[in-house]
């Protein structure tokens, strides 16, 4: 461990940033004394605003890649335990399973899109990539349909087969927007501070990061900030800083409704196979997360707009949030009878080459800078690993907790 100061600047304000600053003022040598850290977020409404606070909050341990998920997972429960997950950000175990079966809606009523916004073609966002194929049923009846006694917010009548996807224990969730802020809260109260601006430039002079240039937003007026560690953490944002990075992005909508206070929405992720239409095959695949306090998540499928140049400027696409919400009321009668109290979109990093997330330290290009992005729609999940493995990085020069080889920055830059 280096005893020589530090002057650590986090690019980005979502999950991946507020966990670093996080695991950055809980590491062993750690002072504010020798060491300042700052996390400057682009957004002019705080940290979360992008895909880290629009999220599913999915945490699971058949995600991927294995080399994250193996600390991430556990580092959840650490986390949830020593600062009272379950009431602070809704930290809970959950049951995850695959639904399959047919909309209630005629086949002439079908038409009420496929959940993908306007201007863009439909993108996987590859969620089950890290499961095995579940077992299927094909019996009729509800036991033999593999619907679950308290999974009484789908209608079993229109049910074809329900299968877990996971073991008991293996899934959890957290609200993602809260648990976001609750990272930089807790980062905050150690000594971390919250910058709101943009960052504008990357300053490296003779191989060695020096600084960052921000605007601030709430004056308007340019800063340079020094630094000693960069770590460019803005997600599908990050290209802006450091073109060569082979990041793209996907855009994704999520609707939030709220059954009637008196419907009790058993806690299940489901992963749907809706029938539109049996006539011309018209299937949709939206995802449905209840959440704690009877709020309910769903999402629909991914698509390739164009990013903004802001977080602030993402455009909803009203369209599609209101596919998302028939799809998902067409086969329960309890959300059907609630009220969407949210509509959403958010953007979120892939890796254009295939494979990553891109984490770890860039020397080829900078003494000092570190990447972390391209973490698709496991950022939430793979968060906590992600930001000790940095921590690590940062303060004793090497990552201890896990084999991030496969991520090396050297690998895609």
């Amino acid at each position: 461990m280096t005893s020589s100061r530090k002057d650590i600047i986090i690019i980005g304000g979502g999950i991946i940033g507020c966990s670093t600053a996080y695991q950055l003022t809980r590491h062993p040598s750690f002072s504010p004394v020798t060491t300042t850290i700052r996390v400057i977020e682009a957004s002019k409404h705080g940290p979360a605003q992008g895909a880290s606070g629009k999220a599913g909050g999915l945490i699971a341990k058949w995600a991927y890649p294995k080399e994250l998920v193996a600390i991430s997972f556990s580092e959840h429960v650490k986390l949830a335990e020593e600062h009272n997950g379950q009431d602070r950000w809704g930290w809970r175990y959950v049951e995850c399973g695959s639904w399959e079966g047919q909309s209630a809606v005629r086949d002439k009523d079908a038409e009420f899109g496929d959940g993908v916004g306007a201007g863009g073609q439909r993108k996987s966002l590859e969620k089950t990539l890290g499961l095995e194929e579940g077992s299927k049923s094909n019996s009729t009846s509800r036991k033999r349909k593999g619907l679950p006694d308290d999974l009484l917010w789908v209608d079993e009548s229109l049910t074809h087969r329900y299968s877990p996807m996971a073991a008991s224990g293996d899934t959890a969730q957290v609200h993602p927007f809260l648990f976001t802020n609750s990272m930089m809260d807790l980062a905050m109260e150690k000594g971390a501070a919250l910058i709101s601006g943009r960052a504008t430039r990357l300053n490296i002079s003779d191989g060695k990061v020096t600084g960052v240039n921000v605007i601030h937003n709430d004056t308007g007026k340019g800063e340079t900030l020094p630094a000693t560690d960069v770590i460019l953490a803005a997600g599908a944002w990050s290209p802006s800083l450091l073109s060569t990075l082979p990041i793209s992005s996907t855009r994704a909508h999520s609707i939030i409704i709220l059954p009637q206070p008196s419907v009790d929405i058993a806690p299940y992720v489901l992963f749907t196979e809706i029938a539109l239409s049996k006539r011309r095959g018209l299937t949709v695949s939206p995802e449905i997360y209840a959440r704690p306090g009877n709020e309910v998540y769903a999402c629909g499928p991914g698509d390739d707009s164009l990013l903004p140049k802001n977080v602030d400027d993402v455009v909803i696409d009203e369209a599609a949030c209101e596919s998302i919400w028939k799809h998902v009321s067409s086969i329960s009668p309890e959300l059907r009878a609630g009220t969407v109290r949210k509509r959403q979109g958010c953007f979120l990093p892939i890796v254009e080459t295939g494979g990553g997330p891109i984490i770890g330290a860039a020397p080829h290009i900078a003494q000092g800078l570190i990447i972390a992005t391209g973490h698709t729609c496991w950022g939430i999940c793979n968060a906590p690993g992600t930001a000790k493995a940095l921590s690590e990085l940062v303060m004793d020069g090497t990552i201890q907790c896990a084999n991030l080889q496969e991520m090396d920055p050297a690998k895609y830059l």
